[in-house]
Protein backbone atom coordinates (compact mmCIF):
# COMPACT_ATOMS: atom_id res chain seq x y z
CA UNK A 1 0.00 0.00 0.00
CA UNK A 2 1.38 3.30 -1.33
CA UNK A 3 2.20 6.08 1.52
CA UNK A 4 -0.22 9.18 0.91
CA UNK A 5 1.68 12.31 -1.00
CA UNK A 6 4.00 14.28 1.74
CA UNK A 7 1.25 17.36 1.11
CA UNK A 8 -1.46 15.22 2.74
CA UNK A 9 0.20 13.97 5.57
CA UNK A 10 1.61 17.36 6.03
CA UNK A 11 -1.97 19.12 5.80
CA UNK A 12 -3.10 18.38 9.53
CA UNK A 13 0.71 19.93 10.70
CA UNK A 14 0.18 22.73 8.67
CA UNK A 15 -3.31 23.37 9.77
CA UNK A 16 -2.66 22.90 13.65
CA UNK A 17 0.14 25.26 13.39
CA UNK A 18 -2.00 27.81 11.10
CA UNK A 19 -4.33 27.73 13.99
CA UNK A 20 -1.66 28.23 16.50
CA UNK A 21 -0.43 31.29 14.78
CA UNK A 22 -3.94 33.02 14.50
CA UNK A 23 -4.82 32.09 17.67
CA UNK A 24 -1.84 34.15 18.77
CA UNK A 25 -2.27 37.36 16.29
CA UNK A 26 -5.88 37.03 17.58
CA UNK A 27 -4.61 36.83 21.27
CA UNK A 28 -2.52 39.55 20.78
CA UNK A 29 -4.91 41.77 18.98
CA UNK A 30 -7.35 41.20 20.89
CA UNK A 31 -5.73 42.27 24.24
CA UNK A 32 -4.41 44.92 22.84
CA UNK A 33 -8.09 46.67 21.03
CA UNK A 34 -9.74 44.95 24.20
CA UNK A 35 -11.52 42.45 21.82
CA UNK A 36 -13.43 39.08 23.28
CA UNK A 37 -12.63 37.46 25.15
CA UNK A 38 -9.51 39.67 26.58
CA UNK A 39 -11.35 42.08 28.76
CA UNK A 40 -13.75 39.05 30.25
CA UNK A 41 -10.31 36.77 30.73
CA UNK A 42 -8.67 39.96 32.46
CA UNK A 43 -11.87 40.51 34.54
CA UNK A 44 -11.82 37.09 35.71
CA UNK A 45 -8.06 36.91 37.06
CA UNK A 46 -8.30 40.19 38.96
CA UNK A 47 -11.41 38.80 40.39
CA UNK A 48 -9.76 35.77 41.46
CA UNK A 49 -6.41 37.44 43.22
CA UNK A 50 -9.00 40.03 44.66
CA UNK A 51 -10.82 36.97 46.53
CA UNK A 52 -7.63 34.86 46.96
CA UNK A 53 -5.78 38.00 48.55
CA UNK A 54 -9.21 38.77 50.69
CA UNK A 55 -11.94 36.52 51.17
CA UNK A 56 -11.23 36.97 54.98
CA UNK A 57 -12.07 40.67 54.70
CA UNK A 58 -15.20 40.25 52.66
CA UNK A 59 -16.51 37.97 55.37
CA UNK A 60 -15.17 40.12 57.87
CA UNK A 61 -12.45 38.40 59.64
CA UNK A 62 -9.83 40.73 59.25
CA UNK A 63 -9.36 43.84 57.16
CA UNK A 64 -6.78 43.10 55.09
CA UNK A 65 -7.84 45.37 51.93
CA UNK A 66 -7.13 48.27 54.97
CA UNK A 67 -3.54 46.72 56.04
CA UNK A 68 0.30 47.99 54.75
CA UNK A 69 3.79 47.49 56.11
CA UNK A 70 4.57 50.19 58.59
CA UNK A 71 6.39 53.42 57.34
CA UNK A 72 9.69 54.74 58.45
CA UNK A 73 11.60 51.46 59.01
CA UNK A 74 12.50 48.32 56.83
CA UNK A 75 12.09 46.01 60.15
CA UNK A 76 8.79 46.35 61.90
CA UNK A 77 9.49 47.70 65.51
CA UNK A 78 6.18 45.08 67.92
CA UNK A 79 6.72 48.13 70.32
CA UNK A 80 6.23 51.08 67.45
CA UNK A 81 3.26 53.39 68.21
CA UNK A 82 3.45 57.08 69.19
CA UNK A 83 7.25 58.52 69.10
CA UNK A 84 8.21 62.09 70.52
CA UNK A 85 11.45 63.23 68.82
CA UNK A 86 11.28 66.69 69.36
CA UNK A 87 8.61 67.82 71.69
CA UNK A 88 9.60 71.00 72.18
CA UNK A 89 9.20 71.72 68.43
CA UNK A 90 5.94 70.66 68.16
CA UNK A 91 3.15 72.65 66.83
CA UNK A 92 0.59 71.96 70.20
CA UNK A 93 -2.85 71.67 69.62
CA UNK A 94 -5.01 68.75 68.89
CA UNK A 95 -4.68 66.38 66.37
CA UNK A 96 -7.52 64.48 64.19
CA UNK A 97 -6.93 61.17 62.59
CA UNK A 98 -9.35 59.15 60.43
CA UNK A 99 -9.25 55.96 58.97
CA UNK A 100 -9.69 51.82 60.37
CA UNK A 101 -10.99 51.46 63.70
CA UNK A 102 -7.83 49.39 65.64
CA UNK A 103 -9.99 48.31 67.92
CA UNK A 104 -11.98 44.90 66.92
CA UNK A 105 -14.65 45.92 69.28
CA UNK A 106 -15.56 49.03 67.96
CA UNK A 107 -16.99 50.40 64.74
CA UNK A 108 -15.03 49.87 61.51
CA UNK A 109 -14.36 53.06 60.77
CA UNK A 110 -13.38 56.11 63.56
CA UNK A 111 -12.45 59.57 63.94
CA UNK A 112 -9.91 60.06 67.11
CA UNK A 113 -9.02 62.98 68.90
CA UNK A 114 -5.08 63.09 70.21
CA UNK A 115 -4.05 65.66 72.97
CA UNK A 116 -1.20 67.36 72.94
CA UNK A 117 1.04 64.86 74.67
CA UNK A 118 -0.07 62.00 72.27
CA UNK A 119 -2.83 60.88 74.36
CA UNK A 120 -6.15 59.91 72.59
CA UNK A 121 -8.83 62.09 74.79
CA UNK A 122 -12.22 60.95 72.28
CA UNK A 123 -13.52 58.96 69.63
CA UNK A 124 -16.00 59.54 66.88
CA UNK A 125 -17.45 55.99 66.06
CA UNK A 126 -18.71 56.08 62.53
CA UNK A 127 -21.47 53.54 61.88
CA UNK A 128 -21.36 53.11 58.07
CA UNK A 129 -23.69 50.05 58.35
CA UNK A 130 -26.72 51.66 59.66
CA UNK A 131 -25.80 54.62 57.35
CA UNK A 132 -26.06 52.53 54.53
CA UNK A 133 -27.34 48.37 54.06
CA UNK A 134 -26.21 48.14 50.38
CA UNK A 135 -22.20 48.19 51.28
CA UNK A 136 -20.23 46.15 53.99
CA UNK A 137 -18.48 48.38 56.35
CA UNK A 138 -14.83 46.28 55.35
CA UNK A 139 -15.35 47.14 51.77
CA UNK A 140 -15.17 50.85 52.22
CA UNK A 141 -12.82 53.32 53.34
CA UNK A 142 -13.33 56.28 55.44
CA UNK A 143 -11.55 59.26 53.61
CA UNK A 144 -12.97 63.21 53.77
CA UNK A 145 -13.09 64.55 57.03
CA UNK A 146 -14.23 68.19 58.40
CA UNK A 147 -14.81 68.74 62.05
CA UNK A 148 -17.35 71.37 63.55
CA UNK A 149 -16.88 73.63 66.69
CA UNK A 150 -20.05 71.70 68.51
CA UNK A 151 -17.92 68.39 68.21
CA UNK A 152 -19.58 66.99 65.35
CA UNK A 153 -17.98 65.84 62.15
CA UNK A 154 -18.76 64.95 58.48
CA UNK A 155 -17.31 62.38 56.44
CA UNK A 156 -16.82 60.32 53.17
CA UNK A 157 -15.85 57.79 51.87
CA UNK A 158 -13.89 55.70 49.27
CA UNK A 159 -15.67 53.03 47.62
CA UNK A 160 -19.08 54.08 49.64
CA UNK A 161 -21.76 56.19 49.04
CA UNK A 162 -22.47 58.39 52.43
CA UNK A 163 -22.50 61.57 53.34
CA UNK A 164 -23.11 62.33 57.03
CA UNK A 165 -22.59 64.69 59.60
CA UNK A 166 -22.60 62.71 63.11
CA UNK A 167 -22.85 64.23 66.64
CA UNK A 168 -19.62 63.41 68.95
CA UNK A 169 -21.16 60.54 70.11
CA UNK A 170 -21.74 59.35 66.52
CA UNK A 171 -25.03 59.55 66.10
CA UNK A 172 -26.01 60.99 62.59
CA UNK A 173 -27.37 64.60 62.68
CA UNK A 174 -28.22 64.23 58.52
CA UNK A 175 -26.92 61.81 56.01
CA UNK A 176 -27.01 61.60 52.24
CA UNK A 177 -26.69 58.76 49.94
CA UNK A 178 -24.97 58.68 46.68
CA UNK A 179 -21.34 58.48 45.29
CA UNK A 180 -19.71 60.94 47.80
CA UNK A 181 -15.55 60.82 47.81
CA UNK A 182 -12.61 61.87 49.12
CA UNK A 183 -12.31 65.20 50.38
CA UNK A 184 -14.93 67.31 52.67
CA UNK A 185 -13.57 70.95 52.67
CA UNK A 186 -15.59 73.83 54.75
CA UNK A 187 -16.06 76.92 52.36
CA UNK A 188 -16.80 79.43 55.23
CA UNK A 189 -19.92 80.23 54.10
CA UNK A 190 -22.43 77.61 55.94
CA UNK A 191 -21.19 74.80 52.64
CA UNK A 192 -19.03 72.28 52.87
CA UNK A 193 -17.58 71.17 49.19
CA UNK A 194 -16.80 67.89 48.01
CA UNK A 195 -17.13 65.50 44.90
CA UNK A 196 -20.04 63.32 44.17
CA UNK A 197 -18.85 60.57 41.19
CA UNK A 198 -17.16 64.04 38.97
CA UNK A 199 -19.25 66.66 40.32
CA UNK A 200 -18.58 69.10 42.47
CA UNK A 201 -21.02 69.78 44.83
CA UNK A 202 -21.73 72.47 47.89
CA UNK A 203 -23.52 70.84 50.66
CA UNK A 204 -25.53 72.90 53.67
CA UNK A 205 -23.51 71.98 56.74
CA UNK A 206 -27.07 72.35 58.81
CA UNK A 207 -29.04 69.83 56.91
CA UNK A 208 -27.09 67.68 54.12
CA UNK A 209 -29.39 69.89 51.48
CA UNK A 210 -27.06 70.36 47.90
CA UNK A 211 -27.29 73.80 47.32
CA UNK A 212 -24.95 74.40 44.43
CA UNK A 213 -23.06 71.48 42.04
CA UNK A 214 -20.40 71.91 38.90
CA UNK A 215 -20.19 69.38 36.65
CA UNK A 216 -16.47 68.04 35.31
CA UNK A 217 -16.60 66.67 32.18
CA UNK A 218 -20.40 68.71 30.96
CA UNK A 219 -19.22 72.15 31.96
CA UNK A 220 -15.46 72.29 33.02
CA UNK A 221 -13.66 70.04 30.08
CA UNK A 222 -16.20 71.14 27.55
CA UNK A 223 -13.92 71.59 24.68
CA UNK A 224 -11.87 73.30 21.87
CA UNK A 225 -14.47 75.64 21.10
CA UNK A 226 -14.50 77.65 24.39
CA UNK A 227 -10.63 77.39 24.65
CA UNK A 228 -9.87 80.73 24.00
CA UNK A 229 -11.87 82.41 26.43
CA UNK A 230 -10.05 79.94 28.98
CA UNK A 231 -11.44 76.66 29.26
CA UNK A 232 -9.46 73.89 29.05
CA UNK A 233 -9.84 71.08 26.55
CA UNK A 234 -9.15 67.76 29.11
CA UNK A 235 -9.57 65.04 26.58
CA UNK A 236 -6.36 63.29 25.28
CA UNK A 237 -7.85 63.13 21.76
CA UNK A 238 -9.77 65.94 19.86
CA UNK A 239 -13.40 65.64 17.83
CA UNK A 240 -10.99 65.85 14.44
CA UNK A 241 -9.66 61.65 15.36
CA UNK A 242 -12.73 60.57 16.45
CA UNK A 243 -15.16 61.23 14.10
CA UNK A 244 -17.22 63.91 16.23
CA UNK A 245 -17.36 61.13 19.00
CA UNK A 246 -15.78 61.32 22.37
CA UNK A 247 -15.23 58.36 24.46
CA UNK A 248 -13.87 58.33 28.03
CA UNK A 249 -12.34 55.46 29.32
CA UNK A 250 -12.73 54.30 33.12
CA UNK A 251 -12.10 57.34 35.73
CA UNK A 252 -9.99 59.19 33.07
CA UNK A 253 -9.35 61.68 35.85
CA UNK A 254 -10.14 60.55 39.32
CA UNK A 255 -10.75 63.97 40.79
CA UNK A 256 -9.22 63.62 44.17
CA UNK A 257 -9.88 66.82 46.01
CA UNK A 258 -12.18 70.26 45.20
CA UNK A 259 -11.14 73.42 47.64
CA UNK A 260 -12.87 76.46 48.06
CA UNK A 261 -10.54 79.47 48.45
CA UNK A 262 -12.13 81.08 51.40
CA UNK A 263 -12.79 85.03 52.40
CA UNK A 264 -9.59 85.48 54.59
CA UNK A 265 -7.38 83.84 51.86
CA UNK A 266 -8.72 85.68 48.80
CA UNK A 267 -6.00 88.91 49.04
CA UNK A 268 -3.32 86.51 49.10
CA UNK A 269 -4.35 85.23 45.36
CA UNK A 270 -5.00 88.52 43.10
CA UNK A 271 -5.42 85.98 40.60
CA UNK A 272 -8.92 84.83 42.18
CA UNK A 273 -11.40 85.34 43.33
CA UNK A 274 -13.11 84.13 46.88
CA UNK A 275 -15.15 81.22 46.49
CA UNK A 276 -12.90 80.07 43.05
CA UNK A 277 -12.74 76.49 43.70
CA UNK A 278 -9.00 74.38 43.06
CA UNK A 279 -9.42 70.80 41.98
CA UNK A 280 -6.86 67.99 41.48
CA UNK A 281 -7.08 65.35 38.87
CA UNK A 282 -5.04 62.60 39.61
CA UNK A 283 -5.33 60.88 36.35
CA UNK A 284 -3.61 63.34 34.32
CA UNK A 285 -1.65 65.32 36.98
CA UNK A 286 -3.54 67.90 37.08
CA UNK A 287 -4.11 70.69 39.53
CA UNK A 288 -6.19 73.70 38.55
CA UNK A 289 -8.35 76.59 40.00
CA UNK A 290 -11.92 77.28 38.44
CA UNK A 291 -14.92 79.61 38.55
CA UNK A 292 -17.74 78.26 40.73
CA UNK A 293 -20.50 79.58 38.49
CA UNK A 294 -18.98 78.92 35.20
CA UNK A 295 -16.44 75.77 35.07
CA UNK A 296 -13.94 78.23 33.49
CA UNK A 297 -10.48 77.26 34.51
CA UNK A 298 -8.65 80.84 35.64
CA UNK A 299 -5.29 79.22 35.99
CA UNK A 300 -3.70 75.25 35.55
CA UNK A 301 -0.55 73.48 36.07
CA UNK A 302 0.87 69.75 34.77
CA UNK A 303 3.06 68.46 37.13
CA UNK A 304 5.97 68.29 37.53
CA UNK A 305 4.03 66.35 40.84
CA UNK A 306 2.53 62.82 39.98
CA UNK A 307 -0.59 61.09 41.02
CA UNK A 308 -0.66 63.70 43.35
CA UNK A 309 -3.28 64.50 45.97
CA UNK A 310 -4.52 67.70 48.06
CA UNK A 311 -3.34 70.83 47.26
CA UNK A 312 -3.81 73.74 49.03
CA UNK A 313 -4.14 77.32 49.25
CA UNK A 314 -1.39 78.76 51.73
CA UNK A 315 -1.38 82.47 52.98
CA UNK A 316 1.08 83.73 51.28
CA UNK A 317 -0.28 83.21 47.85
CA UNK A 318 1.39 79.79 46.65
CA UNK A 319 -0.24 76.64 46.74
CA UNK A 320 1.17 73.24 48.24
CA UNK A 321 0.54 70.09 46.86
CA UNK A 322 1.39 66.22 47.96
CA UNK A 323 3.41 64.65 45.59
CA UNK A 324 2.40 60.82 45.64
CA UNK A 325 5.33 60.87 43.25
CA UNK A 326 4.60 56.84 42.40
CA UNK A 327 7.20 54.21 42.15
CA UNK A 328 9.88 56.36 43.52
CA UNK A 329 9.44 55.37 47.08
CA UNK A 330 9.34 58.76 47.35
CA UNK A 331 6.98 61.22 48.23
CA UNK A 332 7.57 64.61 47.92
CA UNK A 333 5.52 68.27 49.38
CA UNK A 334 5.75 70.48 46.56
CA UNK A 335 5.47 74.42 46.25
CA UNK A 336 4.08 76.40 43.10
CA UNK A 337 3.76 80.50 42.42
CA UNK A 338 0.36 80.44 40.51
CA UNK A 339 1.68 83.49 39.32
CA UNK A 340 4.92 82.98 38.18
CA UNK A 341 4.74 79.09 37.81
CA UNK A 342 7.91 78.54 40.11
CA UNK A 343 7.75 74.84 42.00
CA UNK A 344 10.22 74.54 45.23
CA UNK A 345 9.98 71.47 46.97
CA UNK A 346 9.20 71.69 51.09
CA UNK A 347 9.83 68.59 52.13
CA UNK A 348 10.74 65.37 50.53
CA UNK A 349 11.27 61.80 52.32
CA UNK A 350 14.84 60.46 52.42
CA UNK A 351 17.11 57.98 54.28
CA UNK A 352 17.13 60.14 57.69
CA UNK A 353 13.37 60.41 57.53
CA UNK A 354 11.02 57.86 55.16
CA UNK A 355 7.78 59.42 53.54
CA UNK A 356 6.10 57.78 50.98
CA UNK A 357 2.87 57.08 50.15
CA UNK A 358 1.97 55.92 46.23
CA UNK A 359 -1.79 56.85 46.52
CA UNK A 360 -3.50 58.73 49.04
CA UNK A 361 -2.31 60.85 51.11
CA UNK A 362 -2.90 64.42 53.18
CA UNK A 363 -0.74 67.32 54.29
CA UNK A 364 -1.43 70.42 56.62
CA UNK A 365 1.30 73.36 56.99
CA UNK A 366 1.22 74.45 60.29
CA UNK A 367 1.18 78.18 62.11
CA UNK A 368 4.73 77.30 63.24
CA UNK A 369 6.08 76.31 59.83
CA UNK A 370 6.03 72.36 60.26
CA UNK A 371 4.69 69.96 58.49
CA UNK A 372 1.96 67.63 59.44
CA UNK A 373 2.22 64.48 56.78
CA UNK A 374 -0.61 61.66 56.20
CA UNK A 375 1.41 58.66 54.90
CA UNK A 376 -1.60 56.91 54.36
CA UNK A 377 0.00 53.85 52.59
CA UNK A 378 1.87 52.88 55.63
CA UNK A 379 -0.31 53.50 58.43
CA UNK A 380 1.69 56.39 59.44
CA UNK A 381 1.49 60.41 60.49
CA UNK A 382 4.63 62.56 61.25
CA UNK A 383 5.22 66.32 62.08
CA UNK A 384 8.34 67.68 60.71
CA UNK A 385 9.83 71.18 61.42
CA UNK A 386 11.59 73.23 58.44
CA UNK A 387 14.32 71.35 58.20
CA UNK A 388 13.33 68.24 57.58
CA UNK A 389 13.59 66.51 60.62
CA UNK A 390 10.51 64.43 62.65
CA UNK A 391 9.28 66.19 65.26
CA UNK A 392 6.84 62.97 66.23
CA UNK A 393 5.74 60.21 64.70
CA UNK A 394 2.13 57.83 64.95
CA UNK A 395 2.37 54.37 63.88
CA UNK A 396 -1.40 52.95 63.73
CA UNK A 397 -0.36 49.23 64.33
CA UNK A 398 -3.10 46.45 63.73
CA UNK A 399 -0.23 43.76 64.44
CA UNK A 400 3.12 43.06 64.88
CA UNK A 401 3.66 43.39 61.17
CA UNK A 402 0.89 45.82 59.92
CA UNK A 403 -0.48 49.22 60.27
CA UNK A 404 -3.77 50.04 59.15
CA UNK A 405 -4.43 52.72 55.94
CA UNK A 406 -4.77 56.43 57.63
CA UNK A 407 -6.50 58.72 55.01
CA UNK A 408 -6.10 62.57 57.60
CA UNK A 409 -4.47 63.73 60.56
CA UNK A 410 -5.32 67.33 60.71
CA UNK A 411 -4.31 69.83 63.94
CA UNK A 412 -6.86 72.39 65.26
CA UNK A 413 -5.79 74.55 68.11
CA UNK A 414 -6.76 73.44 71.57
CA UNK A 415 -9.26 76.42 71.97
CA UNK A 416 -11.62 74.70 68.62
CA UNK A 417 -14.13 73.28 70.22
CA UNK A 418 -16.78 75.74 71.76
CA UNK A 419 -17.72 73.57 75.27
CA UNK A 420 -14.47 72.23 75.43
CA UNK A 421 -13.13 68.82 74.65
CA UNK A 422 -16.41 66.35 73.06
CA UNK A 423 -17.49 63.68 75.51
CA UNK A 424 -19.44 60.64 75.17
CA UNK A 425 -20.99 58.68 77.81
CA UNK A 426 -20.51 55.46 76.04
CA UNK A 427 -16.65 56.45 75.41
CA UNK A 428 -13.86 53.82 76.62
CA UNK A 429 -10.43 54.47 76.28
CA UNK A 430 -8.49 52.61 73.90
CA UNK A 431 -4.18 51.97 73.56
CA UNK A 432 -4.76 49.28 70.65
CA UNK A 433 -3.16 51.56 68.56
CA UNK A 434 0.27 51.82 70.37
CA UNK A 435 -0.20 47.80 71.91
CA UNK A 436 0.14 45.64 68.84
CA UNK A 437 -2.10 42.60 68.89
CA UNK A 438 -1.31 38.88 68.98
Amino acid sequence: MSKPPLSDRLAPVVFAVSIGVLGIVYGTVASWWSWFPAPQLGLAHRTYVDLKDNWRNDIGLEPTRHLVPPGGTETPDPERGFTAHQPQKAQGGFTLVSGLNTDPEGTFHTVRLYDPDGEEVHRWPIPYAELDGDIRPQNTMLHGMEVFEDGSIAVTFDTGQVLTRLDSCGEPMWSNIDWYHHTLTRDGQGNMVTWRGETIVWVDEDTGEEVRSLDLRGTIARGNDRAQQGYLDLRTVTLDNTNGEIRYGHDPFHPNDAEPLTEDMADAFPMFEAGDVMISLREINLVAVVDPETGRMKWWQHGPWLKQHDPDFQPDGTITVYDNNPGTKVSRIMRVDPQTREVSIDFTGSEEVPFYSWRRGKHQVLANGNLLLTEAERGRLLEVDPTGQLVWERHMVWDAESNVIVTEARNIPEDFFADGVPSCASEVADSSDTAPRH
